[in-house]
């Protein structure tokens, strides 16, 4: 098992805590064996007994019975009544149980519970959870292996670093890709099945979508256009141009179901003199590289933009929220808001061209503001200030190094 210590930070801050764990991410991105390191990190961590400890996996054969609310309260219950004391419940893949929230609503009223859950779709925590549970859950969004865990997990390769970076780019992050490296066959197999998972199971079953080769063609497009600012009616007028009729609500319904099953990552565009969202354009990111190259049929290796998503996914990771940002001077790349306060990213493949660092740092310096500016490149060299703006090599900057090379 890859150890995710990150995540698990974030489960040690909440145990024991009276708000239900919700774990939420792509299928096989590691949730289920986040939870077995957490089962695993209570009883040799914080010495629960295994009997307190109940673990279910709504996505095994043997736990089908399960899959109806009052079955799996009773299950539960059963197993807790074992042993006096606190129980820690893990139930994986919740979503599978219609009217779950009702199993969770009655367990943590009883007390002496600490509940974690898992799912893979992002509305488990809309509509009738939401209300039910409002503010007694905390979500931790999970996502596949970030280039710190992945340059962990692949610490008996000794290629050097870039070439390490350069398998992520091409190969993707899932946590089992990593076991084989350079097996084209067994990858592209393995994302395949995956994406078609997703796209049948927690797309169009939830949406209702009968036209399976229009979402597929859609989802091929996107993973195509990554970081494009775009519109519903833009993509559709592109898509029919192209051969695939599709209308602007479609586009709409099907790129909320992608971004709900965590497959494509929307970022809004933010006005930061405003200070507000607009509403108009998006721009989206693919949750894995490796499964964009299986759709995209390796045409295309666009570094800079490959890069680009690579950032914003671990904005994601350590910010939260992260937007586009729109001011006087043009766009930045990045915009978040997170617990360290306002910050603004450039991202470029390289800037040895002054023509290029002249364009990636006019935007940061019409911004008039003192909240952090940086630009991060694929140039390998030590941290670097402009006026103010400071420059980092990405690599240094994915693995939390580039404060050492000052």
């Amino acid at each position: 098992m890859i150890d995710r210590p990150e995540y698990l930070k974030r489960l040690d801050s909440w145990k024991d805590h009276d708000v239900i764990k919700v774990i939420t991410g792509v299928r096989r991105c590691g949730k289920s064996t986040l939870m077995e390191l957490w089962k695993h990190r209570l009883a040799e961590g914080y010495g629960v007994p295994p009997e307190s400890i109940v673990h279910i996996n709504l996505e095994l054969v043997e736990n089908e019975p399960l899959l109806e609310y009052h079955r799996l309260h009773e299950e539960i219950l059963r197993r807790c009544e074992t042993i006096s004391g606190a129980h820690y419940v893990l139930i994986d893949e919740i979503q599978n149980v219609p009217d779950f929230q009702k199993t969770l609503d009655s367990l943590q009223a009883r007390g002496g519970i600490d509940l974690y859950v898992t799912g893979s779709n992002a509305k488990l925590l809309s509509g009738t959870l939401a209300t039910l549970i409002s503010g007694r859950y905390v979500e931790i969004s999970m996502t596949p292996l970030s280039f710190s865990e992945y340059v962990r997990a692949r610490s008996d390769d000794d290629r050097g670093l870039r070439r390490v970076w350069s398998d992520y780019l091409r190969d993707g992050a899932m946590p089992a890709t990593v076991g084989f490296p350079g097996d084209e066959t067994m990858l592209h197999d393995y994302l395949d099945g995956i994406l078609n998972t997703v796209l049948l199971k927690d797309v169009a079953e939830r949406l209702g979508a009968s036209n399976i080769g229009a979402l597929g063609a859609l989802t091929r497009y996107m993973f195509g256009n990554i970081g494009n600012l775009t519109t519903p009616k833009t993509i559709a007028n592109t898509m029919t141009s192209l051969g695939t009729k599709i209308t602007a609500p479609t586009v709409s319904s099907y790129l909320d179901g992608l971004s709900d099953a965590f497959i494509l990552y929307p970022a809004h565009r933010y006005d930061i003199k405003g200070k507000r969202i607009l509403k108009q354009e998006k721009k989206y990111y693919a949750v894995d590289l490796g499964m964009r190259r299986i759709l995209c049929s390796n045409n295309v290796r666009d570094i800079g933009r490959l890069l680009e998503n690579v950032v914003f996914l671990e904005l994601m990771r350590r910010e939260g929220d992260v937007y586009v940002g729109q001011s006087s001077g043009g766009e930045i790349d990045f915009v978040t808001n997170g617990p360290g306060g306002c910050r603004y990213y450039q991202v470029s493949e390289s800037v040895h061209d002054s023509a290029t660092l002249d364009r990636e740092l006019s935007s940061l310096r019409a911004v008039r503001d003192n909240y952090p500016k940086t630009l991060i490149t694929l140039d390998d060299e030590r941290p670097y200030s402009h006026e103010g703006i400071r420059q980092v090599y990405a690599l240094d900057w994915l693995l939390n190094e580039d404060h050492k090379k000052q």
